[in-house]
């Protein structure tokens, strides 16, 4: 089974470059390119032998954490099809345990496993020429490589079960979304540190907090070993369990698709976009439209396109004023927050005369309310999670990271807790859909008092936690911690009595949305 399971990666392998000539052309640049990329990681690992253990270790835990967070969400990003999923030999009548174990053995014939199999022989040369025991350099790098091996077998399994056919645009956005989340916050923060000739004391703290968990533990041992420290046990302990609960999983996995029946897909599921995406109930239906809304209206399109760059004029006179541009840095992502809170105060009006199809379904308040949430939320998220990581840099003290965090936060969730309220009760006339979002709206109206209220209320309830950021940016940094708890705790509780307060009004006011949605 084996031998024959080989056979098959390698014919898929080199299928790959025949067939199509635009698909091979493309499979061929991207061998290329991984080739190289592989060539110059193994470079900078095998330069380490002249640094010294610390340096190594430090480098060592971080690339092996990238290379398995890597391996763990990789094939589900890049929708990465299973030639030889585990589903596919149902037919042949085979035992889960040995087609598991063929199927590992097969995963070794691929591009990605031999890159990542010449970054840990590469890893085993460094630590050997620092002077760990080959014996435990080798060891300690092959359990890496099989965890790593074992999470993309894994990854592969879960996006084909929750991916079936092709994944869609919207949930490969989301992954995307996610992947922004983690990755450039990160680079920022690794980019703005400062050598000078000795491992920075935030990097020494993240190893050490990698090294403990699954994705760095195997990838520190050898650094252990050659500094004899207490974390060793630990190290092992982890690589060890995690190790023996992915094989377990794999294997249930296999047994799980050799005794069930995949239900197939039906034409009416395929091409729903964000409504195959989100449940299937009220707040999923709420959200999806919103979302299509909100992607293909160019008026939502313009009004988050102008906040990033008002933010930025604004905080352009403090400079003028002769503010110090440290501190400068730092304003734009309040006010950014501020103003992505406040966009949704006057959702009801942007859906025209297609709010009657929540009236008449009779959708809950509550579900309209949160519906109509989650398009801001997926936005704001990742645009706040890189602003604040570039102010912070830009600023240069990174213990006000928890004091930005805090105020963003208050000032985003309070601004959708109010306008939860406010686009029920005081709804006010808008540009139509299909015109052009600077075009102004046919019928006169007014309303000033609504947006007023939605952005000085936001700002009144986060005066608490700007405070504390304030007394943070005089080097206080327990007030740091209390801006993050004051500006966490001030907008989830503002946010569930708007949502809440919202949800009742919208129940009790249907009649009178439905006559302003027709006389606009």
């Amino acid at each position: 089974m084996v031998a024959h399971v080989l056979r098959l990666r390698l014919a898929l392998l080199f299928g790959a470059v025949r067939g199509d000539r635009a698909q091979s052309t493309r499979n061929v640049i991207g061998a290329l390119l991984l080739i190289a990329a592989t060539a110059a990681v193994c470079t900078a690992i095998l330069s380490l032998r002249a640094d010294s253990g610390a340096v190594a270790h430090v480098v060592s835990v971080l690339a092996g954490s990238a290379l398995a967070f890597g391996a763990a969400v990789g094939p589900a990003v890049a929708g990465v099809e299973d030639q030889l999923a585990p589903r596919r030999f149902a037919v042949f009548g085979m035992s889960p345990l040995p087609l598991a174990g063929a199927l590992l053995l097969g995963m070794l014939v691929s591009l990605p496993s031999l890159a990542l199999l010449a970054v840990a022989v590469s890893l085993m040369i460094m630590w050997t020429s620092q002077g760990v025991p080959a014996g435990i350099a080798i060891v300690s790098l092959l359990l890496a490589f099989l965890a790593c091996l074992v999470v993309s077998r894994l990854s592969m399994a879960v996006a084909a079960r929750f991916g079936r056919d092709r994944r869609s645009r919207e949930m490969t956005g989301l992954l995307v979304l996610a992947l922004v989340i983690v990755i450039v916050p990160v680079a920022v923060f690794l980019a703005s540190l400062q050598w000078r000739g000795v491992v920075p004391s935030q990097l020494v703290t993240l190893t050490e907090i990698l090294s403990n968990t699954p994705f760095g533990a195997p990838w520190g041992i050898a650094g252990h070993v050659l500094r004899g420290d207490s974390a060793l046990t630990a190290s092992i302990l982890i690589t060890g369990g995690t190790l023996v609960v992915l094989v377990g999983a794999w294997f249930l996995v296999v047994r799980h698709a050799l005794t069930t029946t995949e239900r197939p897909q039906t034409g009416r599921e395929r091409g729903l976009g964000w409504f195959s995406v989100l449940p299937g109930n009220a707040i999923g239906a709420v959200a999806a439209r919103s979302l299509v809304y909100w992607t293909r209206d160019r008026r939502y399109i313009v009004n988050v396109a102008v906040v990033p760059i008002a933010s930025v004029i604004a905080a352009l006179p403090l400079l003028v004023a002769g503010v110090p541009p440290q501190v400068v840095a730092l304003v734009p992502v309040p006010i950014m927050a501020l103003f992505l809170g406040w966009m949704p105060h006057n959702d009801i009006a942007y859906d025209s005369t297609a709010i009657w199809l929540h009236i008449v379904s009779g959708v809950r308040g509550l579900a309209d309310r949160i519906g109509r949430l989650v398009p801001i939320v997926l936005i704001a998220v990742p645009l706040l999670a890189v602003a604040i990581t570039v102010s912070i840099a830009l600023y240069g003290r990174w213990s006000m990271l928890p004091a930005l965090v805090g105020v963003a936060l208050c000032l985003f969730l309070t601004g959708l807790g109010l306008s939860s309220i406010s686009s029920v009760v005081s709804p006010y006339p808008v540009t139509r859909p299909g015109d052009s979002p600077f075009q102004q709206p046919q019928r006169a109206g007014s309303g000033i008092g609504a947006q007023a209220l939605v952005l000085i209320g936001a700002i009144l309830l986060s005066i608490p936690a700007l405070v504390a950021a304030l007394r943070a940016v005089d080097a206080d940094l327990p007030a740091a911690l209390d801006a993050l708890w004051i500006g966490l705790g001030m907008g989830i509780g503002v946010l569930a009595v708007g949502v809440a307060l919202g949800a009742f009004l919208f129940e009790r006011h249907g009649s009178r949305i439905m006559e302003f949605a027709e006389a606009i």
